[in-house]
């Protein structure tokens, strides 16, 4: 049997202020997290938690990573972006054209996200977090549907997509071109084996699959740190921590 997504993880300077900050955006239940931080509980549209984690390193540069927030209507997406500011949020310049119909902003750690313009295809019926949005080789979509057991939903152009057969977001990577990468990444995916699974040999599939083991000084911890083929870093859990 195959990891589930148990979340998708921001490294944040301040946890719970940028986790009052996308529960608000997203409308979410907070909950206290055992690494010391807060997570977000899954919602019906999503199989996985949020989280925010502690960390004394500042942001670099642009994430390869971003969140996706759909519209269903123009006025909807003037009130996301309106809740947005006044959580904490703020318009940001990344190079997006005037007449681009999305909104480009930055959470309270300056990580940035888009709120999708009304008839959007792509992400119809994904649900208010269309899509995790990421920089990508075609070769990292193909790892994340065999290591999730999420099939493609798109393969064209060097773009790929996939989506859990339950439905909910859509995770995309796109490229190359490819965003630098400045040190460890800001937002990473945690692994969690099957509850009666074996960790260790969930490592070496995905080790199998592609997957480089990372030391990032994480020192004697009951996850795995590893890579995906495209260098970004992800954690597999103990069953019992998930």
């Amino acid at each position: 049997m195959t990891s589930r997504l148990f979340a998708v993880s921001f490294d944040a300077s301040d946890p719970l202020r940028l986790a009052r900050f996308w529960s608000g955006v997203l409308g979410r239940e907070m909950i206290d997290d055992p690494r010391d931080g807060i997570a977000l509980l899954p919602d019906d549209d999503t199989g996985f938690r949020i989280r925010f984690l502690p960390s004394q390193e500042r942001k670099k540069g642009q994430n390869r990573t971003h969140f996706d927030l759909t519209s269903q209507s123009a006025d909807e997406q003037q009130r996301t972006v309106a809740r947005a500011l006044e959580l904490g949020g703020r318009h940001i310049d990344i190079g997006q054209e005037p007449d681009d119909g999305h909104v480009v902003l930055a959470d309270p750690d300056g990580n940035e996200f888009c709120v999708i313009e009304p008839g959007n295809n792509f992400l119809s019926g994904c649900g208010f977090l269309g899509a995790v949005n990421g920089d990508g080789t075609r070769e990292v979509g193909y790892f994340w549907s065999e290591a999730l057991g999420w099939p493609l939903v798109w393969d064209q152009d060097e773009e790929t997509a996939i989506q859990s057969p339950h439905g909910g977001s859509k995770f995309t990577w796109g490229g190359p071109p490819l965003l630098p990468k400045y040190g460890k990444n800001r937002l990473h995916f945690d692994l969690a084996p099957p509850a009666d699974g074996d960790q260790q040999a969930e490592v070496e599939r995905l080790l199998s699959l592609g997957a480089t083991r990372l030391d990032i000084g994480q020192g004697e911890v009951s996850w795995v740190v590893l890579a995906d083929p495209d260098g970004n870093e992800f954690c597999v859990l103990a069953p019992r921590s998930a």
